[in-house]
């Protein structure tokens, strides 16, 4: 079982990243199989390259820091 502390942790260094872009995101879930869902919003929410910031950012950090961690999906 992942660890929802140890996500949120990793997930709050990512965060100023995103804000500073007028952007921000929230944990919403942790499934069993790994898949951490997101809440994307501000600027994030709906920009045509949140797909490009969920792979290549947030879901490449989580899946170097948080063992068991298979993907990251937007909330829908």
């Amino acid at each position: 079982m992942i660890d929802k502390n140890e996500v949120q942790t990793v997930l709050d260094l990512i965060r100023p990243s995103l804000i500073a872009d007028g952007g921000d995101a929230t944990l919403v879930d942790i499934s069993e199989d790994g898949v951490v869902t997101v809440q994307l919003t501000g600027a994030c929410n709906g920009c045509p390259l949140s797909a490009m910031t969920l792979a290549h950012g947030i879901e490449r950090i989580l899946k170097e820091r948080v063992e068991g961690v298979t993907r990251v999906v937007a909330a829908e």
